[in-house]
C-alpha cells in the first residue's frame, strides 16, 4: 500500500436535496482511492480521476478535519443544513479502509458531527467501524446514526475472490449484529449484485435471511455497472481466472453503455427476483423515510417519499410513474408545502392520486401505499 498525503480545498459535498437512497443531505471523501480493491468498484473508472494504481494507492486529506470544522460550523453557513443525514464517506474511498486505523480522520469527523449535533450515516465494508461505536451511539442519542454495510453476497469464498481487501461477509455480519444490539439503526446494501456470480435466487435469499436473523432495518439492493476502461478490464481479468464460462453472458448484457449500465431486461429480471425475496422476509427495500421523519421539514419528507415511491412502483413492473416529476416540482418550490394544501393540484406533476398521497403524508407523516410497497 502506498500512502500519499495531500491537502484539499474543500471536504463537504453538498446535495441539492435529500438523497433518497442514503437519506443524506451531504457527504465527504476523507480519503481518495481505496485499498479494499474490490474488483467491481467503479471508483477505478477513469471518470472519477483517482490518481495512481487503484486498490494499492490512497491519498489522505491531512487537512480534512480543519476544513470540515469550518464547513459544518453553523455560524459560518449562509443556510442551515437540511434535515437529512451526513454521509461519512463517498464513492471513491471507504472511510474505514485500513489507512483509517492510523490517521483516524473518520473518527475525528464523527466527533465533529457529535459536537455540532448533526446526524450521521456510515456506509462501509470494514469491521473497523466497531471502534467508533461510542461516538455513533452518542450521535444517535442526540440526533440519529445509521450504519450500513455493503455486500455483493454473504458467501465468504466468493468474497475472497472479488473483495480481496475487506473482512469476510461473516465478519461484517457479526459487526452489524453488535451495532444493532447497541441500538443503532443498521442495514445492508446488497450492491452491486454481480451478474451470473452472486445474482442467483439462492444467494440473494441467503443474504436476506442473514439480514432478517440480525433484525436489520433495511436491505437496499442494486445491480452492477461496468464502465469501459480500467473497471471493465479488471472485472474481465478476474472472470477469466475464476469464472471463464460467464464471459459470453457479460458480452451480451453489457453493450458498452455510456455509464456502464447493463441491458434493462437484465436489471428488470434481477430486481423482480430480489423484490420477491424481500417481500418474503418483510424487510424494507429502501432506507425508510420514517427513520428520519422527525429530522425533516414536511416538504422534505414528501419529496423523499415520492422519490422512493417512484422506485418502488417501477419494481412492481410499472414502466412509468408520476411521482418523480411531482417530487422534482415540489423540491424546486420556495413555499413550504403545507401552505399549499388547498392548491396542490396546481403543482406540475401532481394529479389526483399524487395529491391524496401528499395530503396523507402531511397529515400522518407517511403513506399507507408507500409502506405497503416498501
Amino acid at each position: 500500500m502506498t500512502i500519499k498525503e495531500i491537502t484539499a480545498k474543500s471536504i463537504l459535498r453538498k446535495q441539492k436535496h435529500l438523497d433518497s437512497w442514503f437519506l443524506s443531505c451531504c457527504g465527504m471523501n476523507l480519503y481518495r482511492g481505496c485499498t479494499h480493491d474490490c474488483v467491481y468498484c467503479d471508483g477505478r473508472a477513469e471518470g472519477y480521476y483517482v490518481e495512481g494504481e487503484f486498490g494499492e494507492e490512497v491519498a489522505v486529506k491531512i487537512n480534512a478535519i480543519d476544513l470540515l470544522r469550518r464547513e459544518l460550523d453553523p455560524k459560518r453557513r449562509r443556510t442551515p443544513m437540511s434535515g437529512g443525514l451526513v454521509m461519512v464517506g463517498g464513492g471513491v474511498g471507504d472511510s474505514y479502509q485500513p489507512v483509517e486505523a492510523e490517521y483516524q480522520l473518520t473518527r475525528k469527523a464523527l466527533g465533529l458531527l457529535a459536537e455540532f449535533r448533526l446526524p450521521a450515516h456510515v456506509l462501509t465494508k470494514s469491521t473497523l467501524v466497531e471502534r467508533d461505536r461510542d461516538l455513533l451511539q452518542h450521535i444517535h442519542q442526540q440526533r440519529r446514526a445509521c450504519v450500513s454495510m455493503s455486500f455483493s453476497s454473504v458467501d465468504d469464498a466468493i468474497s475472497q475472490i472479488i473483495e480481496p481487501g475487506v473482512p469476510s461477509p461473516t465478519e461484517r455480519l457479526k459487526t452489524l449484529e453488535k451495532l444493532k444490539r447497541a441500538d443503532l439503526l443498521c442495514g445492508m446494501f446488497l450492491m452491486p449484485v454481480i451478474p451470473f456470480v452472486t445474482d442467483t435466487p439462492q444467494m440473494i435469499d441467503a443474504a436476506f435471511r442473514r439480514a432478517a436473523d440480525i433484525g436489520l432495518d433495511y436491505v437496499v439492493f442494486g445491480g452492477m455497472t461496468l464502465k469501459e476502461g480500467k473497471q471493465k478490464t479488471r472485472v474481465y481479468e478476474i472472470l477469466r481466472q475464476h469464472f471463464p464460462d460467464r464471459l459470453p453472458a457479460y458480452d451480451m448484457i453489457y453493450p458498452g453503455h455510456q455509464y456502464g449500465a447493463a441491458l434493462p431486461d437484465y436489471y428488470h429480471a434481477l430486481y423482480q427476483t430480489i423484490s420477491a425475496i424481500a417481500k418474503q422476509y418483510k424487510i424494507p427495500k429502501r432506507m425508510p423515510a420514517t427513520l428520519i421523519r422527525d429530522l425533516m421539514t414536511p416538504t422534505e419528507l414528501v419529496v423523499l417519499i415520492l422519490e422512493q415511491l417512484d422506485y418502488l412502483v417501477k419494481l412492481q413492473g410499472q414502466e412509468k410513474s408520476p411521482y418523480s416529476y411531482a417530487a422534482h416540482s415540489i423540491a424546486a418550490m420556495r413555499e413550504p408545502l403545507p401552505t399549499l394544501r388547498g392548491t396542490l393540484r396546481t403543482i406540475k406533476g401532481v394529479g389526483a392520486v399524487t395529491e391524496k398521497i401528499i395530503q396523507e403524508i402531511l397529515d400522518t407523516g407517511t403513506s399507507q401505499y408507500y409502506e405497503r410497497l416498501l
